[in-house]
């Protein structure tokens, strides 16, 4: 099993920056992390991902050029930084595990429980 445990949601200003950070614990997973989000009434839509071993990253376009996606090998953890924010990045935002770098939910295994992201105008 993968424990993922996400930290770092808040509020802020449209414009601002946020960092999430997504700890991951348990048996050793050598595939990829991603992140995605879930806003209101909407499907959950692929963010970035990153593969755990040579850092190869791919990222939505609607969020390319402000969004960057990095992973810590050693202390296992993953971090979304977010800047420029715009009140559509408002959501819940998840970290997830897979076998390989994927922008499909469906790939991946293992789930955090997901951290709020409020953007206000």
């Amino acid at each position: 099993q993968v424990q993922l445990v996400e930290s770092g949601g808040g509020l802020v200003q449209a414009g601002g920056s946020l960092r999430l950070s997504c700890a991951a614990s348990g048996r050793a997973f050598g595939g990829a992390m991603g992140w995605f989000r879930q806003a209101p009434g909407k499907e959950r839509e692929f963010v970035a991902a990153i593969s755990w071993t040579f850092g190869i990253t791919h990222y939505a376009d609607s969020v390319k050029g402000r969004f960057t996606i990095s992973r810590d090998n050693v202390r296992n953890m993953v971090y979304l930084q977010m800047n420029s924010l715009k009140p559509e990045d408002t959501a819940v935002y998840y970290c997830a595990a897979a076998q390989r770098l994927a922008p499909t939910a469906d790939e991946y295994e293992y789930w955090g429980q997901g951290t709020q992201v409020t953007v206000s105008s």
